[in-house]
């Protein structure tokens, strides 16, 4: 059984999609996938099913129904290897499954293989691991339940750590002199999230090295436009030399000749999270007060 939770919810065996049942079997299922071969506790799992003031009083008997479906729906492995077992263990439930079978296990480990590459300066295998994984996902994370009520912080911090590693594949792409290809991809993840001063840069330095120095510039406009209306911040230290770089056609924002080069690339900032206005002095201040490590000294590979 192949298990997907990166977009609607999927059981596949080698005869098709699997039969799930109905919305609570689904929803026990998608939360112990979230924590696949780790024990969840009964509470958790009702907390998730119900809010604390919408819980009936049969709720834990309805979510022992829905196990012990769940187990007869889990109940047919194939012959040629394990299967999942949802097994009763305090103070809770485990659901064990292979790591290779769901699909949220593996886009981990292919982003942890990713990510240890990219710190290596292994560029070209950062970004075939780093794609691979985002490969992975079919839409929003259990997008089907979600129209139907399901509303997790799980899925949240899913959401947004993707956007992370968006990033590290853009890096990687771009470490590799791909910056036509992943141009496109660069241009969504900024409409999306016009306050990532990470994917603003790198696409300042796809389009720079497109050919396009004057919407490069436009870009530095835009996201200063959106941190300092939005938050009352400048850009960071960083996008601003990236600005200067552009403008003075620094030869080191030029596309690396070879690929595969085990040199570390830093083409935008690192992503921090925005801040919070609350957490912002009175006035445009400038991100980069808030983070004394410093700056790389270029933006070359």
């Amino acid at each position: 059984m192949h298990f997907r939770i990166l977009g609607p919810l999927e059981i596949e065996n080698p005869d098709g999609l699997v039969d799930l049942g109905g919305h609570r079997q689904r929803a026990v299922l998608a939360y112990l996938l979230l924590q696949a071969n780790q024990v969840v506790s009964t509470s958790q799992l009702l907390s998730a099913l119900w809010a604390d003031d919408d819980a009936p009083m049969t709720a834990r008997k309805i979510l022992q129904n829905a196990v012990w479906k769940l187990r007869g729906v889990l109940s047919r492995p194939s012959r040629a290897e394990q299967g999942p077992e949802l097994l009763t263990r305090a103070p809770g439930y485990l659901l064990r499954v292979p790591q290779q079978r769901v699909d949220l296990l593996d886009y981990q480990q292919r982003v942890v293989t990713g990510r240890a590459a990219l710190a290596a300066g292994e560029v070209e295998r950062a970004r075939r691991s780093l794609g691979e994984a985002l490969a992975l996902w079919r839409g929003p994370v259990l997008s089907d339940l979600v129209e139907e009520g399901i509303c997790w912080p799980e899925l949240t911090a899913l959401q947004n750590r993707r956007l992370d590693v968006m990033e590290d594949h853009f890096e990687a792409a771009l470490a590799c002199g791909r910056h036509q290809s992943v141009l496109p991809d660069i241009e969504s993840l900024v409409a999306a999230e016009p306050l990532r001063e990470r994917a603003s840069g790198q696409l300042m330095v796809a389009l720079y090295r497109c050919g396009r120095q004057a919407e490069a510039l436009a870009v530095f406009g835009r996201v200063r436009s959106a941190l300092v209306d939005g938050l009352g911040l400048e850009p960071g230290r960083e996008l601003h030399r990236l600005q200067q770089a552009i403008l003075t056609q620094d030869p080191t924002l030029e596309a690396p000749r070879t690929a595969g080069t085990r040199e570390r690339t830093h083409l935008a900032p690192a992503n921090r999270g925005a801040p919070t206005p609350a957490d912002s002095p009175a006035g445009p201040a400038t991100a980069a007060e808030h983070d004394a490590s410093p700056a790389p000294e270029s933006w070359q590979t």
